[in-house]
């Protein structure tokens, strides 16, 4: 099978697809945890953990996805993995105990796991430099819209008919997915079927992990995008048990968050050819790094508020959103022929970053102390790992 090429808006267009199925399998879940300790008699660590186990397995399964896309095709992959993803929702759905949820949610993460990974990949494979991040960062806007509604569908689910709803959401979100892959997207890759032997795997992970240009723009990833994903098994604990928020009002409150990163992508796009590749990202970093510090004192120092709460989240967001397109392109570069792995890497830092945080916040055990004491540290990594990206760029050079 050869390759084929995908017009730049239609390529944008199945990239921001690929790309929300693991944010919004997560947005539109958040309402209904609260009421999920309830439906099974269970802890609130219990049904954190249907998140964490979600985190997990979307992160440990990245490693082969990227790998399989390369080495049978992106369509191909997709396709396989999209179909794992439906199985676990289905099982998720028609959970009778806790236990179930949790193997349901944790056979979600796996099938999900294809989605960023072939994302990315496929913009490599026809795209590079300034022009790759123009696409990513069209992505980025596109993104904002699916997590952005997500809880908002989610609650109003939940308030109409029961938390078993959101799954069926799922559902068909995913044989939405699998039908417009199955009949919109081209093969962009020369499947080599010698990559997934384990002799290559092995030595392409190798290389990548031994390259620090990619390593370091994978941890930036980690820290800030990461952060968004632990602070998920936070935030609908503190808004709706300490704050006070129902579960519809939590889910319209979260597109404070996802607006905010919407606005950011947007103005990166009016911006970036003033701003530049370096101008961008510091800029973001800023934002981050300042959203991060008003997390921890706003947490410190001041009662808990919907405001106090999301106005730093807000911040952080905008600046996400700066940083994002070019650390990804600038972590893809260095090695094009394994792009898959490449971005399977990348986002087996990322995902694995926010499930970490996730279980740290779980041992803290206060849901509010987790959120201004963890989140602020993986800004605050994010800034540090791209001082170490550029050293590791200019060493290259």
């Amino acid at each position: 099978m050869t390759k084929a090429r995908m017009s730049e808006r239609r390529m944008t267009q199945i990239g921001a697809l690929l790309t929300t199925i693991g944010p919004v399998s997560m947005a539109v879940y958040t309402p209904a945890m609260p009421e999920l300790v309830k439906a099974f008699g269970t802890t609130d660590s219990a049904i954190k953990l249907s998140l964490s186990v979600y985190f997990g397995g979307f992160a440990v399964a990245q490693l082969l996805a990227g790998p399989l896309s390369d080495a049978f095709g992106r369509r191909k992959a997709t396709l396989a993995f999209m179909t794992i993803y439906i199985i676990g929702s289905l099982i998720a759905a028609l959970a009778p105990a806790v236990d179930y949820l949790l193997a349901g949610r944790l056979i979600q993460g796996i099938g999900a796991s294809v989605g960023i990974t072939v994302s990315r990949a496929i913009v490599r494979d026809q795209f590079s430099g300034a022009e790759a991040a123009r696409i990513l960062n069209m992505v980025g806007i596109m993104l904002a819209i699916g997590p952005a509604a997500g809880p908002t569908l989610g609650g109003l689910a939940l308030a109409l008919s029961g938390w078993q709803a959101i799954f069926v959401l799922m559902v068909v979100f995913g044989i939405g997915t699998s039908l417009t892959v199955w009949l919109l997207m081209a093969e962009t890759t020369t499947p080599n079927r010698s990559l997934i032997r384990p002799s290559r795997l092995l030595s392409a992970y190798g290389t990548l992990v031994a390259d620090p240009r990619v390593l370091f723009s994978a941890l930036v990833l980690g820290g800030c995008i990461g952060a968004l994903y632990a602070q998920s098994t936070m935030l609908p604990f503190v808004l709706i048990n300490r704050v006070g928020l129902s579960p519809s009002q939590f889910g319209f409150g979260m597109l404070m968050q996802s607006g905010f990163f919407f606005s950011g992508s947007v103005a990166l796009r009016l911006l970036a050819r003033r701003l530049g590749e370096s101008g961008a990202l510091r800029l973001g970093l800023l934002l981050i790094g300042l959203g991060g510090a008003m997390i921890g004192l706003s947490v410190q120092l001041v009662e808990p508020s919907f405001l106090s709460i999301m106005g730093p989240v807000a911040v952080c967001s905008f600046g996400i959103a700066f940083v994002s397109p070019y650390i990804t392109t600038a972590g893809l570069a260095p090695h094009p022929q394994i792009a898959g792995s490449a971005a399977a890497l990348i986002g087996f830092i990322q995902m694995a970053s926010g499930f970490l945080g996730g279980v740290v916040a779980a041992m803290i055990g206060d849901p509010l102390t987790a959120f201004g004491t963890v989140i602020p540290f993986m800004e605050f990594m994010s800034i540090a790992a791209y001082l170490a990206f550029l050293w590791a760029r200019r060493r290259s050079e």
